[in-house]
């Protein structure tokens, strides 16, 4: 049952990411509610230089908004390479906005459909990875920099995401996906100090079947779960450094959340006995608004017409002690 609804819900993000990436049906709006948009893996960065709130996730489009209440977009802001590994219209997945040193920064999975690098069982993998363009402004347009891959071309990487550990020095954190090593895992790798590409070999931070709460049933024993999905740093007011990731329990989308023993990202990782978040929502993010309140961005789906629906929702959250809360869902 988990697979069925991991893969509907993977197709429907896929041909809603290639209509977006052929410009088919994007039509720019105005005041658009919050609570309207139909986006998957969202993400928000409160842009303090323009005052304003940029909201982006799988799609490779940009919403706009000065209150968090009334939305503009989808704009249209990833630019990548038609000659390179991605071909010309890749699907582009779980993108973020980062302000690093004085430049915006976009992190994503592309996915080249054309391209099939392996065969696992019954899944024919894709070449898909994770990879970073830059932009001098948040709104864009985002462009390549110098290397043209991150991260290995026979691995189907994912969901990456950006985090300065205790070095000083930025890491790319990233799944490596359940589809070919049929463990997923969360990983790390060195980024250049421009972020422009990355140095050296990944290393391991954990595994899916680490979680005791993320699980699924199989020829009636119940077991771990595979996947892992969307990782996001963060440091609570002690300076304890955890990491937001999501996975299913069965057919059910959950959170979860794990903390580091050293307080770097190599661990050991301790995962949580329990999920952070209600049933239904994952792939989190934090973020501070404009007037200092934490936020937590997720996404929920729900079936409409037939097929699964992911719309983005809001959480208070807080991080004022050794743990990050989740509260009530948020209202803008």
């Amino acid at each position: 049952m988990i697979k069925k609804a991991i893969l509907l819900v993977a197709l429907i993000t896929l041909q809603l990411s290639w209509a977006y990436s052929q410009n088919q049906a994007v039509v720019l709006r105005h005041d658009i509610p919050f609570d309207s948009i139909r986006l998957s893996d969202p993400f928000i960065l409160a842009d303090k230089p323009t005052a304003t709130y940029y909201m982006t996730g799988t799609g490779g489009v940009l919403w706009k908004s000065k209150d968090l209440k009334k939305w503009t977009g989808p704009f249209m802001v990833a630019k990548t390479n038609p000659n390179s590994w991605m071909g010309k219209d890749p699907m582009i997945w779980a993108a973020e906005l980062h302000h690093y040193k004085g430049k915006y920064y976009y992190f994503a999975t592309f996915t080249n459909r054309a391209v099939k690098i392996d065969t696992v069982g019954s899944n024919i993998i894709e070449r898909r990875a994770c990879h970073v363009l830059v932009s001098h402004q948040a709104q864009g347009p985002y462009v390549p920099m110098n290397d043209p891959v991150y991260l290995p071309a026979n691995k189907p990487t994912l969901d990456g995401t950006l985090w300065v550990d205790t070095d000083g020095k930025p890491y790319l954190v990233y799944c490596y996906e359940w589809l070919q090593n049929l463990n997923g895992t969360i990983e790390k790798i060195a980024l250049k100090p421009d972020l422009s590409g990355s140095i050296g070999e990944a290393t391991l931070l954990f595994r899916a079947s680490e979680s005791p709460w993320s699980r699924e049933s199989k020829n009636g024993q119940i077991g771990p779960n595979k996947v892992t999905d969307g990782p996001y740093l963060f440091r609570t007011a002690t300076g304890r450094l955890g990491m937001l990731w999501t996975s299913w329990i069965d057919a059910v989308y959950t959170q979860g959340v794990a903390y580091s023993q050293s307080g770097t990202l190599d661990g050991p990782w301790v995962q949580e006995n329990h999920p952070i978040t209600p049933p239904n929502y994952g792939h989190g993010m934090l973020f501070r608004t404009l007037d200092g309140k934490w936020l937590m961005s997720v996404h929920s789906h729900k079936a409409s017409n037939g097929r699964f629906v992911r719309y983005p929702r809001l959480f208070e959250v807080d991080l004022s002690g050794d743990k990050l809360v989740v509260g009530k869902l948020y209202i803008p």
